[in-house]
């Protein structure tokens, strides 16, 4: 690539909302060949996400009601990082537990997206789970709200790349991570990266 990139630089910053997830805020940033404009975008606590990959080649997918779009979608389990100072991959392991009942005997970064950086700076970084054991009975979480009614199923990684590119799973993080885990399964996993990696700037 030839020629140096432009400098964007922030002269104004307003806060428009803020609240526990997700803060609007109004930037006015300079732009190339002088002047500037204004930017509305979300800032974004982040999130973790989880491919869940057993031994017989099978990922485990959760159906979601998600209120924005008005419909179920399927979805990883996934979840904020809205725990202060919680470590990325125990913030999947906790979310793999809750939402899927299981623990995971290895975990490695599988792939980071920026979700929707045309409105927001939410960063989703996405595991591949394995060695995949189930949560004792008693020590299950309670879900409740939307996560009460999750649906949880074990889908072959083949057949969710097919949903993939079918249409039938939508979710930004799910169509991410289930197209990198099959990719990952080819090269013979030799390309992920270690749970503590630093994520992307």
């Amino acid at each position: 690539m030839s020629g140096v990139e432009h400098r964007y630089e922030v002269t104004t910053r307003r806060d428009v909302w803020s609240g526990r997830i997700f803060s609007v805020v109004s930037d006015d940033v300079t732009m190339p060949g002088g002047g500037t404009a204004t930017r509305d975008y979300v800032r974004h606590v982040g999130a973790v996400a989880v491919v869940a990959l057993d031994d017989a080649g099978q990922v485990v997918l959760i159906r979601q009601y998600r209120h924005p779009v008005g419909r179920h979608l399927w979805e990883l389990p996934a979840g904020l990082m809205d725990v202060s100072g919680e470590d990325l991959a125990a913030a999947a392991a906790r979310e793999l537990a809750e939402e899927a009942d299981l623990t995971a005997g290895r975990v490695d970064v599988l792939v980071d997206l920026h979700s929707s950086p045309g409105f927001s700076d939410e960063v989703v970084r996405v595991f591949l789970a394995r060695g995949l054991a189930e949560v004792p009975a008693g020590e299950r979480h309670e879900r409740s709200d939307e996560e009460a009614d999750l649906q949880v199923v074990r889908v072959d990684l083949d057949e969710a790349v097919r949903m993939v590119l079918a249409g039938e799973i939508t979710n930004a993080s799910c169509v991410a991570g289930l197209l990198a885990a099959a990719r990952a399964r080819e090269t013979g996993f030799a390309e992920l990266r270690r749970p503590e990696a630093p994520l992307p700037r």
